[in-house]
């Protein structure tokens, strides 16, 4: 599963800089600056769930199961309109995610949706 591709030299696009995140254990995250993508994206106002409200759910329940959604945003494909404005820029060359990237910010919103779909709420 790629999560971002390498496009050609000849192309005209819009493009962004990338951010390199620190976790704690010291590993690093590799995420695009997509401020200024978010500022022209109109929200998703799509609900996610209030924490009290989960946990008065869980506090009925009969069976309690963990499961861990592994990078979860990029189980997710970019659709095609989307992957033209999803393109950062490295020493390297020019990429373009093909997976939901961090810092959009439609990915939470998007993500609970397809939870929920998922999971069948």
């Amino acid at each position: 599963m790629d999560v971002i591709r390498r496009i050609g030299h000849n192309e005209i696009v819009e493009i962004t800089t990338p951010v390199l995140i620190t976790w704690n254990n010291g590993k690093y995250r590799l995420c695009g600056n997509f401020r200024a993508l978010n500022n022209y994206t109109n929200a998703d106002r799509y609900p996610i769930p209030k924490i009290p409200h989960s946990l008065n759910k869980l506090a009925k329940a009969k069976d309690i199961t963990k499961m861990d959604c592994m990078k979860g945003f990029h189980q997710h494909e970019v659709g095609p309109v989307s992957i033209n404005v999803l393109r950062i820029i490295f020493h390297m060359g020019i990429y373009e995610y093909t997976r939901m990237p961090f810092g959009i910010k439609n990915s939470p919103p998007h993500f609970q949706r397809m939870m929920d779909t998922i999971f069948h709420k």
